[in-house]
């Protein structure tokens, strides 16, 4: 056979959902196999997938054939996923577009061979048409092998690591036209076999297996060192055989087919084998190997009686448009192979040509003994490829895979909670790692995906990238003596006056009493002492001074009239504490405020309180974070379905006081009933006190970024009870700063799910994002010019 054409020697009679019937009698069950992204897996991830294919493998009927079909095919990004709107959207999208990647597929095929038969010579016409005894429907043969796969597909799907999902007819037909079309896009073409030579369109292809008992070396495992990562003080792994997945870079399948045999008859076979070999007069060295290693599968077969006998063959299936890159991709394969002390097989002509057509899924069950290796399931499974690409939700902010660099889109907010049930968010650095660029990225994306953003910030680092949104923010920076503009009494009606608006002011007012002890008592007594405040005050303009004037007026008769105990409001405390608030006291100046400004920030889904020069005063910040709370419930909070998010910089400078830490606190109880997240930025977990007001803080983060720390991560895993690969993960950062690529890496874990990315960005995203430095001050000269920030950046980046 010199030309196929796949019209004529079609190898499927017919589809039933995900079940094809073969043209040669062959019962196929396919799925799409859904597997963990690439380093999020540790050890013992690996040792518990192992175990998890065993135990749904090894009760399949005999003559069952497994193929694991691995598909790996270089693509390019196409940046369709990413939003193209604005400024830095679009120079995002135009920065990554394009980009070349390793786009792997994989999938899993369960074979029911006609008559169970698994003795095929050594060349099968693949394309032969079988009609004695064909199954064209659900008979009772396969009726009871579906309900054998799919016991063994739903206790793969119970292990939450990997899901196979059926494919449709028309992923079947999608997957063997691609085959057999050599994977050439854009037009239709024949199989050449020219001599030793595979050629199908504008693609060579070439061939190299493990077909037998010799290829391999002394060691299989279910994982390996990960010598790329792993230091002198921590062990990174991976899968004993991800050398020849994604990190081989090139054009390739991997294709592992395993055949369930009858335990018992391999075991007579091969004690007769081992018999045959010791009476043998030529008794050479080659003789005394092979039955070396055939006495050890017999001795691990009778040792373990949960051994499952099974013949085996891995091939690797490689192409190129080409013919002399063939040889090249062919000794980097080698080159894996050696590494795992296995000598691969590299057929030739004839024997060539059946390995790739018998690769196809239908097909699968043609190989002869002298192309398959005899052993034990558990060490055929060692050989699995049990990870993939990066994977990107429909929606989120973008990070970048450590693979490739590209764009993968993680949903860190989680709307449905499937992964995490409260969307805090904290930011752990050191000094000069880029916290401040990491949260410039991720809030840029927020606000441009409608998210309103509250950034208390002490280091003024958002002011660059709010610019760039002139209609849409406000920056609020407190200066010596001068208030914010925040007046939480005032109303412009009765109507303000509502149930939550009392609660909020009563909360604000026993903050500010610093009452430690808050009883249900005292609440009720301040709510009693405001609403009488709000019924009798005369006085039109609300506020704080008008307030303390009211009870001063009344202190003789309050408590009498209001009918309340003097133990839960005590008159002369509260005229006492808040007279430094009031008339000339030490910090009246933060309440003299008549109108209420907050309306300003009512319409601006960008609200920048900079607080640099209040950040060593107790009193005052502790005050400012007050009347923030108490503007942000009356205008932010309202709308209980908009999306919202508070981010305090610099936190742990605001935390060296601990009535700040409580008020903060708050902000975490209150984000429970709202539609928001807060995030905290800190240079290590141990600014955070080690007390129960911080526990319960971090028992509300369920989303950590880490960046790069020098001096190690032994607190944040003993804190935040992060497993031994987490801390592996967070040993293995590495940052490229010189390079052509510039990136950070970083820790990132939503809910129980961790792995490292990369944060790489377009000149224009860096320029937006940049919070000191000479260059940043360039580009805020231009903007003095021209008033316009994406102008700015545009003339820095045009001559940088």
């Amino acid at each position: 056979m010199k030309k196929i054409n796949l019209s004529a020697y079609h190898p499927i009679l017919n589809i039933e959902k995900h079940i094809i019937f073969a043209s040669n009698g062959n019962v196929v069950l396919c799925y799409k196999t859904d597997l963990p992204e690439i380093y999020s897996l540790s050890e013992k991830d690996f040792e518990d997938l192992h175990g998890s294919w065993f135990q749904a493998f090894k009760s399949l009927p005999t003559s069952t054939v497994i193929h694991k079909q691995d598909i790996y095919q270089k693509d390019k990004y196409r940046a369709d996923k990413l939003p193209n709107s604005t400024f830095l959207q679009q120079a995002t999208h135009n920065h990554f577009k394009g980009r070349g990647y390793l786009q792997h597929n994989s999938y899993l095929f369960f074979i029911l061979p006609l008559d169970k038969a698994l003795n095929a010579s050594k060349f099968t016409n693949p394309f032969r048409k079988v009609e004695k005894g064909i199954h064209k429907k659900m008979d009772h043969n396969v009726q009871e092998f579906i309900a054998s796969v799919n016991d063994a597909v739903s206790f793969i799907n119970n292990s939450r690591k990997v899901s196979l999902v059926p494919l449709n007819q028309k992923e079947i037909l999608e997957l063997t036209n691609t085959y057999f079309n050599g994977f050439n896009e854009g037009f239709t073409t024949d199989i050449q076999l020219k001599g030793a030579s595979i050629e199908i369109g504008n693609n060579h292809f070439d061939v190299l297996a493990v077909n037998n008992e010799l290829c391999f070396g002394d060691v299989v495992q279910s994982s390996k060192t990960n010598d790329r990562f792993t230091s002198d003080d921590f062990t990174f792994h991976q899968g004993f055989i991800d050398g020849l997945g994604l990190n081989l870079n090139e054009n390739h399948i991997i294709n592992q087919i395993i055949y369930l045999d009858d335990k018992h008859k391999w075991r007579k076979l091969l004690d007769k084998k081992i018999e045959e070999l010791n009476k043998s007069s030529n008794f050479g060295t080659q003789n005394k190997v092979v039955q070396k290693k055939i006495e050890a599968i017999v001795a691990k077969i009778n040792e373990d009686d949960s051994s499952r006998i099974i013949r085996g063959h891995l091939n690797i299936v490689f192409w190129s448009p080409e013919a002399e890159q063939l040889k090249h991709i062919a000794s980097k394969i080698k080159t894996e192979f050696k590494e795992l002390d296995i000598m691969p097989h590299y057929p030739k002509g004839e024997e060539r040509k059946h390995y790739f057509l018998n690769s196809y899924p239908c097909f699968t069950s043609n190989f002869s003994n002298e192309d398959l290796y005899v052993t034990d399931l558990k060490h055929a499974l060692c050989l699995y490829i049990n990870n993939s690409n990066y994977k990107s939700d429909e929606e989120g902010i973008i990070f970048n895979d450590r693979q490739y660099n590209i764009p993968v889109l993680k949903d860190v907010w989680d709307e449905r909670k499937k992964r995490i049930k409260a969307r805090n968010f904290a930011i752990f650095a050191p000094t000069g790692e880029g916290k401040s660029f990491l949260a410039n990225n991720i809030l840029r994306q927020y606000f441009e995906q409608q998210v309103r953003l509250v950034i208390i910030d002490l280091g003024g680092s958002y002011s660059k990238f709010a610019k760039l949104y002139p209609k849409d923010h406000i920056i609020l920076r407190y200066e010596q003596g001068k208030n914010l503009g925040i007046n939480p009494f005032y109303i412009s009606s009765e109507n303000d006056l509502t149930p939550e608006r009392l609660e909020d002011l009563a909360m604000f007012l026993l903050e500010l009493l610093a009452e430690s002890k808050t009883t249900k008592a005292k609440e009720v007594a301040i709510k009693k002492v405001l609403r009488y405040y709000y019924q009798y005050s005369s006085n039109d303009a609300h506020s704080l001074e008008s307030l303390y004037q009211f009870v001063d007026d009344k202190k003789n008769s309050l408590i009498e009239t209001l009918k309340i105990r003097e133990e839960d409001f005590s008159v002369y405390n509260f005229l006492h504490i808040l007279s430094e608030y009031v008339d000339g006291g030490l910090y009246s100046f933060l309440f003299n405020v008549s109108e209420d400004q907050t309306y300003k920030i009512e319409d601006k889904r960008m609200i920048v309180f900079e607080l640099d020069e209040v950040k060593d005063n107790k009193e005052i910040l502790s005050v400012m974070l007050k009347l923030i709370k108490s503007a942000i419930q009356r205008t932010i909070w309202r709308n209980r379905s908009e999306r919202g998010i508070i981010l305090f910089d610099e936190f742990a400078k605001q935390l060296k006081f601990d009535n700040v830490l409580e008020s903060v606190e708050f902000y975490y109880q209150a984000i429970r009933k709202q539609n928001g997240a807060i995030g905290i930025i800190l240079q290590s977990i141990n600014q955070l006190p080690n007390n129960s007001t911080s526990a319960s803080i971090l028992e509300n983060t369920q989303v950590i970024y880490s960046l790069r720390n020098e001096k190690g991560y032994e607190e944040l895993k003993n804190r935040l009870n992060l497993s031994s690969h987490d801390l592996n993960q967070l040993k293995s950062i590495r940052n490229d700063l010189t390079g052509e690529r510039k990136y950070t890496e970083m820790f990132i874990k939503i809910g129980k799910e961790s792995n490292i990315f990369r944060l790489e960005v377009p000149k224009e995203v860096y320029a937006a994002y940049l919070t000191d430095g000479n260059e940043s001050e360039a580009i805020m000269a231009i903007y003095e010019n021209t008033g316009d920030m994406e102008q700015a950046i545009k003339e820095f980046t045009a001559i940088s």
